[in-house]
């Protein structure tokens, strides 16, 4: 099939006729019955059957549908890069990507030491998880990212800034007078609490997993979130317990919730990343400075 047959062949896939697929690639509906044809013709079998004035699939369409709908996904992405490509020239702009637990306190400081530094520059924030910061980078959609976890990715370079170690921030009243004076929580010791527990996929969730692991202690969550900033909110709330980074549990709210760091520690890195191919611009260079710095100002854990 031609890259004119198998656009068609979508078209009309996801109209379900050929008056429909004209409006959505914008040519006429002849036109798109002679490429359907032609289609035919070269395939030895036929794509689509009339019934009820609408084109049903046959067999052979339904077994070629998934092939072409992952094509289309990496047509796409051809057109993500190209566009990423064509931004990535613009002057004065900075695309800047981190997982939500930086946006509340360490990006926010970062911004403001790089305002004083480069106020011409136009940040462009967003906060996604490790998985589409990672994507985009790839893509070209931004120019610098900032998560958890290292990326072993071949198209990203990354850089170590920090580490931050897991604590529990537990309502008032939760945990034992003992555990509070020795000011630090052993796993063990929050077994027989209601624990606010982040997803196993995210990347500090494994590492808590494999900490529970290692140290034999059973936890039983009584809610699972994807969110640290959630888990901190419900927290707050007298929900329970929730295991969460350094850098949400300083938006904690000591009035409400004490904090405490779990021991033995169970670290973790912050990392910038950024895609190989692309030549570091100087802002991007600068912003990574000023994270680096909004990290270090952040209570220690």
């Amino acid at each position: 099939m031609r890259l004119r047959h198998i656009e068609v062949f979508n078209a009309i896939m996801l109209t379900g006729s050929v008056s429909g697929a004209a409006r959505l690639i914008s040519v006429t509906q002849p036109a798109v019955s002679r490429t359907l044809q032609h289609a035919e013709l070269q395939l030895g079998f036929a794509l689509f059957q009339r019934a009820g004035g609408r084109l049903q699939p046959t067999p052979e369409a339904l077994a070629l549908h998934p092939h072409i709908e992952r094509l289309f996904e990496q047509l796409g992405d051809v057109q993500r890069l190209a566009a990423g490509l064509k931004a990535g020239r613009g002057r004065g702009t900075l695309r800047v990507l981190t997982v939500p637990s930086l946006g509340h306190e360490v990006f926010p400081r970062a911004v403001q030491a790089f305002r004083a530094q480069h106020p011409g520059v136009l940040v462009q924030h967003q906060a996604l998880h490790t998985p589409q910061i990672v994507s985009a980078l790839v893509l070209q959609e931004a120019d610098v990212g900032y998560t958890f976890s290292a990326a072993a990715h071949p198209a990203l370079t990354q850089e170590r800034l920090a580490e931050r170690r897991m604590v529990c921030v537990a309502p008032h009243g939760l945990l034992p007078p003992d555990v509070l004076c020795a000011g630090a929580v052993g796993l063990h010791a929050l077994a027989p609490l209601p624990i606010i527990a982040l997803e196993g996929g995210d990347p500090l969730g494994q590492l808590l997993d494999h900490a529970l692991r290692e140290q034999g202690a059973g936890l039983e969550p009584v809610l699972t979130v994807q969110t640290y900033h959630v888990a901190l909110a419900l927290a707050h709330r007298g929900v329970g317990v929730a295991l969460v980074d350094g850098c949400t549990a300083a938006s904690a709210d000591r009035t409400r919730v004490d904090v405490l760091p779990v021991d033995p520690p169970v670290a973790t890195g912050v990392h910038a990343l950024r895609a190989t191919t692309r030549t570091q611009s100087l802002a991007a260079r600068a912003f990574t400075r000023c994270m680096q710095q909004a990290l270090e100002q952040l209570p220690a854990d």
